[in-house]
């Protein structure tokens, strides 16, 4: 590591949001290590999950007191069992919420000009997807993007979602996106990915936390 961080011979004391001299990628990647480093909004990966073959993927360390939003990323997501559906449930914790008290909006579009909505005030899971026909019609198809949690470790407010995703099927494009709450004030403290059919998905999700600094 460089004790200069830009400064011959003495350097001045670095802090987040105190931040001086001309700075090499090093000492960035020094100073960003040793949370010295200006750069508001970071994401801090917490877990990557690869997977094949199921029909659901929990989070369950998502590290709920130290972040106020997260972020995951869904890579590749393919349904082999035929017409499929990504969807989201939430741990309170530690127990996963399975009654109908989600409430979402979902909009779509297509490449070849079909439009519409999903939405409901009770639901048993949120909509990240929708009627994916899956690789068993074409092998190319897959879903990708992602999706913002808020308050999921506050227990005084409601848990929210934001997303948007792109897919393919039947090699025709298709794109989304909405939002979701947990009308419930509690702590949340897992994430699970569940499939609508069958258990023959596979793909990536990995979920991050969004620094913040008062």
């Amino acid at each position: 590591m460089s004790n200069e961080f830009g400064y011959i011979p003495e350097s001045p004391e670095q802090s987040f949001g105190n931040n001086k001299g001309i700075f090499t990628p090093t000492d960035i990647y020094d100073l960003t290590r040793a949370d010295k480093y200006t750069n508001y909004g970071q994401l801090e990966l917490i877990e990557t999950q690869t997977f094949s073959g199921v029909s659901t993927v929990d989070f369950t360390s998502i590290d709920e007191s130290t972040y106020n939003v997260h972020f995951m990323t869904l890579n590749n997501i393919q349904h082999t069992g035929g017409l499929d559906t990504t969807m989201i449930q939430l741990y309170e914790s530690g127990v996963l919420e399975t009654a109908s008290v989600y409430q979402y909006g979902h909009q779509y579009n297509e490449a070849g000009g079909s439009n519409g909505e999903l939405r409901s005030t009770g639901l048993n899971r949120i909509y990240w997807s929708y009627n994916n026909n899956g690789t068993t019609q074409d092998a190319r198809d897959s879903e990708n993007g992602y999706i913002y949690f808020y308050n999921l470790g506050d227990s005084t407010k409601y848990s929210f979602t934001t997303h948007q995703e792109l897919f393919t099927d039947f090699g025709a494009m298709k794109m989304s996106f909405g939002s979701g709450v947990l009308p419930q004030a509690s702590t949340v403290d897992g994430i699970r990915l569940i499939m609508n059919n069958g258990e023959n998905t596979s793909g990536t999700a990995s979920l991050y936390g969004i620094k913040e600094y008062s």
